[in-house]
């Protein structure tokens, strides 16, 4: 192998060992959808704790999402919390929201760290184009947790941290 295929090939590599932190985080599946609509999220879990089964997804839901229709899983446990939003909110017609989900947990089933799944919500998002809304996300296992909370300071992004909290860029309506 001549030295610039060689280089060109640690370049490759070097890229993929950089990449792949992010590619096993929890992230949801397009990382975007329109500001003011109804969208479906799919929240994507890749692995369990360091070798241990997820037992219990618990996911925050930010301000300003309403709505929210977490999809039941077969095998898992679903609950939601409801709360005191921190402002009302216009549901249309007329109709004012004062309270509205502020958790959903998934629980009680058992996805084995070697394999991957999928848990979907379907929410109203806020009319906030080119906002970032993060979603804390606490992955219970049988043994330890990963607490995907860490929501980037301004100039940072999600790679830069070891746990960051998965989140959706609004994009403008069509």
């Amino acid at each position: 192998m001549s030295l610039s295929r060689f280089g060109a090939a640690s370049a490759v590599a070097g890229l993929l060992f950089v990449a792949a932190p992010a590619q096993s985080h929890i992230t949801f599946e397009g990382g975007s959808a329109p500001a003011g609509g109804t969208a479906k999220l799919v929240l994507r879990i890749p692995h369990g704790c360091d070798g241990a089964a997820t037992t219990r997804i618990r996911m925050r839901i930010p301000e300003g999402v309403i709505g929210v229709k977490p999809q039941p899983k077969p095998g898992w446990e679903l609950t939601t919390t409801i709360g005191k939003l921190d402002k009302p909110h216009d549901a249309g017609h007329g109709r004012t929201v004062t309270e509205g989900v502020t958790e959903v947990s998934w629980s009680a089933g058992k996805l084995a760290d070697e394999h991957y799944d999928e848990f979907v919500l379907r929410v109203q998002l806020p009319d906030r184009a080119g906002a970032v809304l993060y979603f804390p996300i606490v992955q219970d296992c049988e043994k330890g947790v990963h607490r995907w909370i860490e929501i980037p300071a301004a100039g940072k992004k999600a790679d830069d941290y070891k746990e960051p909290a998965p989140g959706i860029t609004l994009t403008p309506r069509r």
